[in-house]
C-alpha cells in the first residue's frame, strides 16, 4: 500500500492536525514505511504461537485482601484548610 500527499493531508484534516506543505514528503514516506512493516507481521505464521500476558513466565502471587485504614487519618487532616473534628469542610456546592 503506498501513501501519497493527498491522503496524508486528508488524515491530517480528519485529525484536525495542522501540517507544512514542506513535511508532507517526509510523512507520507514515514507511513508508508510502517504500513509496509504491518503487511510484512501480517504474513507471518502465528498459528503455533501461543498469546502472552507478559514475556516473563511468572505467575503472580496472591494477596490476602487487608482493611487498613493506614493510621495516618491526623497526617492526612492537616493538609485539609477546613477542618471539623475528623472531617473536612468543603463549599456547599449545589444551593
Amino acid at each position: 500500500m503506498s501513501i501519497d500527499k493527498n491522503q496524508v493531508k486528508k488524515v491530517a484534516k480528519l485529525s484536525r492536525i495542522s501540517l507544512d506543505d514542506s513535511k508532507l514528503e517526509s510523512l507520507s514516506k514515514d507511513l508508508d514505511s510502517i504500513l509496509n512493516f504491518v503487511e510484512q507481521l501480517n504474513k507471518l505464521d502465528t498459528k503455533k504461537t501461543e498469546p502472552l500476558t507478559s514475556i516473563v513466565d511468572k505467575t503472580l502471587e496472591p494477596r490476602s485482601d487487608k482493611i487498613n485504614d493506614g493510621k495516618i487519618k491526623d497526617q492526612i487532616l492537616k493538609n485539609s484548610p477546613d477542618k471539623n473534628e475528623e472531617f473536612f469542610i468543603v463549599p456547599k456546592v449545589i444551593e
